[in-house]
């Protein structure tokens, strides 16, 4: 792998994260992260469609009128936002209900789009493959990281399953309802990235 596919892949993992640095894709990281399954099955439906997506607009770039290709993009994305639909409420019915109409939006996430357009439009299937399961893998990121402390400290739970012992509500531990509120999620990612700049010099002079 060169420099610019390692980079493609690895920046949007920290440096370059969608969510934490470009400030995208805030809403589906406020509203489906409230357990860790539907954040977990929401990042890799974005990480599958970003990948895919850039790869098809990749190789279609140079037949693909300019006039048209916001257009041609919308319909790559919405045939395969159709296509992962329709797979979970197969196999993930119970999944697909909580994520509700966030699943269908992918169609307008602005990390999807500004990939395409960005990155796809612009290099080979290859490095695009990389930048999509890159920048789909840093959202999901985030969503997993958010999802962790809201569910654990929100429901006493992980995965559905409870961690807390017992003895800790009988001595008078509450879980914080306040956790399961779509502000937390904002503050948790602000937090995420405050650390994030803290803790990176390149970021601070941003």
């Amino acid at each position: 792998m060169n420099k610019k596919n390692k980079e493609a892949f690895l920046t949007p993992l920290g440096l370059n994260n969608p969510v934490t640095v470009q400030v995208l894709g805030i809403c589906s990281a406020l509203a489906v992260t409230a357990q860790l399954m539907p954040a977990i099955v929401m990042g890799i439906s974005v990480t599958i469609i970003t990948a895919l997506s850039n790869v098809v607009i990749s190789c279609l770039r140079k037949t693909i009128p300019l006039r048209i290709r916001i257009i041609v993009q919308l319909v790559v994305v919405a045939a395969l936002v159709t296509i992962v639909s329709e797979v979970l409420k197969a196999f993930a019915y119970d999944i697909s209900v909580q994520l509700s109409v966030y699943v269908g939006l992918i169609i307008t996430n602005c990390i999807l789009m500004g990939r395409l357009e960005a990155f796809a439009m612009q290099n080979d299937p290859w490095s695009s493959l990389l930048d999509g399961i890159g920048n789909g893998l840093g959202y999901a990121k985030i969503l997993i990281i958010v999802a962790f402390f809201r569910e654990l400290f929100g429901s006493g739970s992980l995965f559905g399953f409870k961690v807390f012992p017992e003895a800790f509500y009988n001595a008078g531990y509450l879980n914080n309802g306040l956790m399961l509120m779509p502000p937390m999620a904002l503050i948790i990612v602000a937090c995420i990235i405050w650390w994030q700049r803290a803790h990176n010099k390149d970021l601070q002079q941003k």
